[in-house]
C-alpha cells in the first residue's frame, strides 16, 4: 500500500472568488447606471441676486449692555430694551431690514432677547452680526 504524505499548507491567499464578485458587481453597476436620471438643481447665479435697496437699521449692543440705534453710521443711545423696540418701530417703513450687532463678550441670551422682542413687535427681517474685539 502506498503511503501518502500529508499535504502542505499553502500560505497564499486565493483571490479568484474576490475577482469573480468584483466582476459581477461591475456588470450590475454598468447595467443599472443608465437607469438613474440625474437630478436637476437650479442654482441661482450672481447676476440674478436680489439687491438691497434700503439701508438697514442698525442696532448695537455694547459689552456693558447699552443699546444704540442708528443708520448710516450715526448711532444714538437708547435707555432700555422697551425704548429700543419703540424707536425701531418708529423708524420702520417698507419692511426694512434690521441688523443687530453685538460685542463678542456679550452673553448670547441678551442678543436672542433683542431678536425675540423685535419678532414680537412684528419686525420680520432681522440679521445678526458680531463685532470683533478690536473694532
Amino acid at each position: 500500500m502506498l503511503q501518502r504524505r500529508p499535504r502542505r499548507m499553502m500560505n497564499q491567499m486565493n483571490v479568484v472568488p474576490y475577482i469573480d464578485v468584483m466582476l459581477v458587481l461591475l456588470v450590475i453597476f454598468m447595467v443599472t447606471a443608465p437607469m438613474f436620471t440625474p437630478g436637476v438643481i437650479d442654482v441661482p447665479s450672481v447676476t440674478r441676486a436680489a439687491q438691497v435697496d434700503t439701508t438697514p437699521l442698525e442696532i448695537s449692543i455694547e459689552a456693558d449692555g447699552h443699546y444704540f440705534v442708528g443708520e448710516g453710521g450715526k448711532r444714538q443711545p437708547v435707555a432700555d430694551l422697551d425704548a429700543l423696540i419703540a424707536d425701531v418701530q418708529a423708524r420702520m417703513h417698507d419692511n426694512r431690514p434690521v441688523v443687530v450687532t453685538a460685542h463678542r463678550d456679550l452673553k448670547y441670551s441678551t442678543v436672542v432677547a433683542v431678536a425675540d422682542r423685535l419678532h414680537e413687535a412684528g419686525i420680520q427681517r432681522v440679521a445678526l452680526t458680531v463685532r470683533q474685539q478690536g473694532s
